[in-house]
């Protein structure tokens, strides 16, 4: 992406970058809104991000890290201030620890980042705001121009892509860390939809159901934070069936929730689900960050054919709950 202007303003406090793409504001959009794509751009060439949170709602939290040549790791974080969905969304953005707390003896900036149609195009500009002086020296000292520039001037290899992120529709996993597993998967339906989805019995029932042959036999969903669901499935050729219970530690509908996740009658620390739904062109983006208990956990579980499973689900979804709507 052509980097048309970097300017700073040390009377108003500002860092102000401009970009424009050949691609439509809404693709350049959502590059911003899938981390997935997002990723690749924040962070300059030599320190990759990696966001294990992104949340683009007002709000919304995003947690991510940026690795190092030599394996080392930077935290950040973004807090949600305003969002208009394809215009422009304003952050706190800062430094975080490892555990993803706040890093207060480093400056934080509020960025507005805008976007706006160009007649061969997009553009999007962010502006960095600074609360003093010292505060905008000390980050440009550390080279944050030059950093954000970099960054930023990737964008033209993931814009470039942006058609096959949009036409991917089947579920992809990538590991984050030994621990931690991103799923996505892009939904046809709005995300009340697939929110309602995920929280009603009668259609949980219908689609969440994994591979042809099972039915789901108990579906007690939690409707408030601390309180437990229990989900179970039946084979209809006799084979032993299975069930999961765990409890909904925070909701914001219809965007995010996080749950935990164990399953019936085996022993050991439970799952945690975090669940985000955005809206992006033609369906819902569902991203979902699994965080289990230890690397061999999370290999057995990806080698029983989970995202297969899941797959036969949403596409069971699509076509026998939301096409009816």
């Amino acid at each position: 992406m052509p980097i048309t202007d970097v300017h700073q303003d040390p009377e108003a406090l500002t860092l102000t970058i401009v970009g424009e793409c050949a691609a439509s504001r809404t693709r350049l959009w959502e590059a911003w809104l899938d981390p997935r794509q997002l990723e690749q751009f924040w962070g300059p060439p030599t320190w990759p991000a990696t966001f294990i949170r992104h949340e683009t709602f007002p709000g919304g939290r995003s947690d991510y890290f940026m690795t190092g040549p030599d394996g080392s790791r930077a935290h950040g974080y973004w807090e949600f201030l305003s969002v208009d969905a394809g215009r422009a969304f304003e952050i706190i953005e800062g430094f975080a620890h490892e555990d993803g707390t706040v890093n207060d003896s480093l400056p934080h900036t509020r960025i507005t980042v805008t976007f706006a149609d160009l007649d061969a195009g997009s553009s999007f500009t962010a502006v960095s705001h600074f609360a003093t002086l010292a505060d905008l020296e000390q980050l440009v000292a550390m080279g944050t121009p030059e950093g954000m520039t970099q960054a930023l001037g990737q964008m033209d290899t993931v814009l470039a892509d942006l058609s096959s992120f949009a036409a991917d529709r089947t579920v992809a996993a990538q590991i984050l860390s030994d621990t931690q597993v991103r799923v996505s998967r892009v939904i046809r339906g709005t995300v009340d939809q697939v929110w309602r989805a995920h929280h009603e019995p009668e259609l949980l029932k219908r689609w969440m159901l994994g591979p042809d042959g099972w039915r789901m036999t108990v579906c007690e969903v939690a409707t408030a934070v601390g309180e437990s669901y229990r989900y179970e499935w039946e084979s209809d050729d006799g084979a032993p069936g299975f069930g999961f219970t765990g409890e909904l530690v925070s909701a914001q509908a219809p965007y995010r929730e996080v749950t935990t996740e164990a399953m019936i009658g085996m022993a050991g620390e439970p799952v945690r689900n975090d669940l985000t739904l955005s809206a992006v062109d033609g369906g819902t983006l569902l991203i979902q960050v699994i965080t289990y208990p230890s690397a061999e956990v999370r290999d057995m579980v990806l080698a029983t054919g989970m995202t297969d499973g899941m797959e036969t689900s949403y596409q069971r979804l699509e076509r026998e709950v939301l096409a009816a709507v």
